[in-house]
């Protein structure tokens, strides 16, 4: 996972934490439920992530694998 899309999904993770406390704290379920769905897509960014690299790393050890 490139560094700017860790970024990106950690300040998506964030966002989605503040938007969901200012929810509880001022009773708006609506915000509330749109912070969580906001942490639930930075979850979702990072886990597409880290498939990717598994998937070049996987890719790179058959290329070498053949390469010996």
């Amino acid at each position: 996972m490139s560094a700017e899309d860790k970024i990106k999904a950690a300040a998506e993770k964030a966002s989605g934490k503040a938007k969901e406390t200012a929810g509880k704290v001022t009773g708006k379920d609506d915000l509330v439920a749109e912070g969580k769905a906001d942490q639930a897509k930075g979850h979702m960014r990072a886990a597409a992530d880290d498939a990717k690299e598994a998937a070049k790393d996987a890719a790179d050890n058959v290329k070498d694998a053949f390469d010996k």
